[in-house]
């Protein structure tokens, strides 16, 4: 009998994935463990293993369709041997047990959907993804009903709910048309680009992310000359360690400094209050070229030495770059940096990695003139060289307020420019 092979639970809190690539055909020989597709899930690509030694005999789930945890993907047996038509359930379809084939279910559906939905009931467990969409829609989930197993809330729930309230409200008489971006029409020798998973994830979560708390920006410069110095002076030593001493370090060094004196800043908001995260997790976002960009987490930051710190940050950028990270590797994250400085760019204005408090963008390290203050009224102030780098805080103004912030910026500078 055919081999089923099926989505694997690939993380905690993942209910599916998206198919992106099948590195096998129909008809296709395949080894036991062997590579046989790769799928997406939080922005990181998977390869799933085939269960089984043979023959490719039937591939269910198309690339770029969403497949839910224990979906049937494909069927692995015999050559020649044949799939039994009642196996084959599209891979993102809802379980029989959801479908409304007999009259007296539809009967039921129809039933259930003019019943008025109650404001106060349980939830239950929401995914990442659900809570997502609802709070980019600005939707209750407490007025969704859910049609998962165990009358859990899907995404195609929300989706399909935010839908329904569109429809309602255009039309009603007495609410003016909703507008609509308009949209330009392809001409002769335009280019369509088809979005990639990646993609649309990274839309969805800055688009979620703007709606979803103000941002307000905050920029400092820091002078890197005695880190320049530092590094410089340990490059060897820690390449003797196999590990690539780089400019990130530092800056997730200071990071951790103003984290440690400003707590508030390693937090989350919550309808209750100021969620203040025990453990300083940073992530790092990577760029993936044309891809987009991932990031991952470094965990327990605080309890790292420059050496530990350089080599995660050598291990999660390198492992990033060659979609080797596991899921959970992209996940709990509690404050973000982002060297948009690599390109070329001197400051920004980063998108907080929702539900962070804050991220720091760190700008390329110039050579700029400034001004180098008398010491204790002894003398006159100096002008010198200095390898300067603009550092820009992106927080929360519901959580950080405008002094707040500068102080924990203050913190990150110092720990910077009074590098030991």
């Amino acid at each position: 009998m055919a081999t089923k092979v099926l989505v694997p639970l690939l993380g905690e809190g993942v209910e599916e994935v998206t198919v992106t690539k099948w590195l096998k055909k129909e008809g296709d020989s395949v080894d036991e463990l062997e590579p046989l597709l790769e799928v997406n899930t939080d922005k990181v690509d998977t390869e799933i293993p085939a269960p089984t030694s043979g023959t490719v005999l039937k591939i269910v789930a198309e690339e770029g369709v969403p497949a839910r945890v224990g979906a049937v993907l494909a069927f692995i047996g015999q050559p020649g041997e044949s799939v039994d038509s009642g196996q084959l359930t599209v891979a993102s379809e809802k379980p029989a047990a959801q479908k409304s084939g007999s009259a007296s279910a539809q009967a039921e559906s129809q039933t259930a959907s003019r019943q008025p939905k109650t404001t106060n009931r349980e939830v239950g467990f929401i995914s990442p993804v659900v809570a997502r969409i609802a709070a980019e829609h600005g939707v209750n989930l407490q007025e969704v009903q859910g049609t998962g197993l165990n009358g859990r809330i899907t995404k195609n729930d929300v989706l399909n709910f935010v839908e329904g309230q569109t429809l309602k409200v255009e039309s009603r008489p007495e609410q003016p048309a909703v507008l609509q971006p308009s949209i330009l029409k392809p001409m002769d020798g335009d280019q369509l680009i088809k979005h990639t998973a990646i993609r649309k994830q990274i839309a969805e979560h800055m688009v979620m992310s703007k709606r979803t708390s103000p941002h307000v920006l905050t920029v400092m410069e820091a002078d890197m000359g005695r880190v320049a110095k530092h590094r410089s002076a340990n490059k060897e030593i820690f390449a003797r360690d196999g590990v690539k001493l780089t400019f990130t370090a530092y800056f997730m060094m200071a990071i951790v400094a103003g984290l440690k004196a400003y707590p508030n800043v390693n937090s989350s908001w919550t309808d209750e209050g100021i969620l203040v995260h025990k453990d300083v997790n940073i992530g790092m976002a990577t760029s993936l070229g044309e891809e987009g960009l991932i990031v991952p987490v470094i965990k327990g930051a605080d309890n790292l030495s420059l050496l530990a710190m350089a080599r995660a940050v050598n291990d999660l950028a390198n492992r990033a770059r060659s979609k080797k990270l596991q899921t959970d590797e992209v996940k709990g994250g509690t404050f973000t940096l982002t060297n948009h400085g690599i390109s070329g760019s001197l400051f920004a204005f980063p998108v907080i990695n929702q539900p962070q408090g804050g991220i720091l963008g760190v700008g390329a390290m110039q050579k700029r003139v400034v001004v180098i203050p008398a010491d204790s009224g002894t003398g006159d102030d100096a002008i010198a060289i200095r390898p300067m780098v603009y550092l820009s805080f992106v927080f929360d103004h519901r959580i950080l307020d405008g002094a707040s912030a500068d102080w924990f910026l203050t913190k990150v500078k110092e720990t910077l420019e009074n590098w030991a």
